[in-house]
């Protein structure tokens, strides 16, 4: 189909019942075509609605695939980048509640173990408590996730790379 608003197509008073020379300029006989709708005298154009989405559905023109920057789902798509972003998001947010952990419990307490004793800031113990129980456990998880690999790639025929 024409395009109805092209300057070098002639304009008359009954291009959709306005006033001469206004309204898009029809060529005779073109009242659409099986890639655009028809365009009747006296109807008024309806717009697309503005959703900054391709017509296609934010995907590539019949091919299917989707839109470069966007998901099969038509989410934008997830980079390094923005994973580091909301990494360090997340760890400006923890270092300002740890500081805030910190001022609070500033006070000293005493500690008990196994014969011996000293004292320390209620806040460093709880941390260092915490710290040494994430290791505790991540360790061990660690040590098993590296057997498992090694026992699954002596079990993989032709001994490819796990990547």
């Amino acid at each position: 189909m024409t395009d109805p608003y092209d300057p070098s197509l002639p304009r008359s008073s009954s291009d959709l019942g306005g006033a001469p020379g206004t309204g898009p300029r029809v060529p005779p006989g073109d009242l659409g075509s099986a890639t655009g709708p028809a365009i009747t005298p006296g109807a008024e154009p309806v717009a697309a609605p503005a959703t900054g989405i391709p017509a296609s559905g934010g995907r590539g023109a019949g091919s299917g695939a989707p839109a470069p920057g966007f998901n099969e789902k038509g989410h934008v798509r997830a980079t390094k980048v923005s994973g580091v972003w909301i990494g360090l998001i997340a760890t400006a947010l923890f270092v300002i509640l740890l500081i805030i952990f910190i001022a609070q419990n500033s006070r000293r307490v005493t500690l008990h173990f196994f014969g011996w004793h000293g004292q320390f800031s209620l806040a460093l113990t709880i941390l260092l408590s915490a710290v040494l129980g994430v290791l505790l456990v991540a360790i061990p998880g660690s040590l098993r996730i590296m057997q498992l690999r090694r026992a699954l790639r002596k079990n993989v025929p032709g001994g490819r790379s796990l990547g």
